[in-house]
């Protein structure tokens, strides 16, 4: 399973916010301290105050924050709405299905149970344990100490 960058964007603009917690961020600092195209960053942070992650304050001194605790975003839940296709193979999509083994193949149930799994995992951490200070800090690495 490889994760869209999309959402690996979206993770690291709540992780940057929640650096910040109480404080503004702008898109370009972001973007810097990623080193991540800003007109991506555009795209991503306007899906994440569409779901209700973060919230935007227009004009001068404006800015982005998280509109939710930290313990309240899921990894999980994040990754579900930034991620378009969850579909691991062919046969995930009944739409456009053409496999021909289908119906004696047994690998659908294990992919479809590594992918539970998967998530599972992501859905027991929150983007508090994602910034939780860990042996070189985060906010070292994307200067904001």
């Amino acid at each position: 399973m490889r994760l869209t960058r999309y959402s690996d964007y979206s993770l690291r603009v709540l992780m940057y916010l929640g650096l910040r917690r109480n404080q503004l961020a702008t898109i370009d600092e972001i973007s810097k301290a990623y080193g991540i195209s800003r007109a991506h960053l555009m795209k991503v942070v306007h899906e994440l105050g569409r779901a209700g992650y973060l919230e935007t304050v227009r004009g001068r001194g404006g800015g982005l924050r998280l509109a939710q605790d930290l313990d309240a975003i899921r990894v999980g839940d994040v990754v579900r709405r930034t991620e378009a296709n969850m579909d691991l193979v062919e046969c995930f999509d009944t739409k456009t299905n053409t496999c021909r083994i289908e119906s004696a193949c047994a690998l659908r149930g294990v992919l479809e149970e590594a992918l539970e799994a998967f998530m599972a995992t992501l859905d027991g951490y929150t983007l508090a344990d994602l910034v939780a200070r860990r042996r070189r800090p985060l906010s070292e690495l994307l200067s904001l100490t």
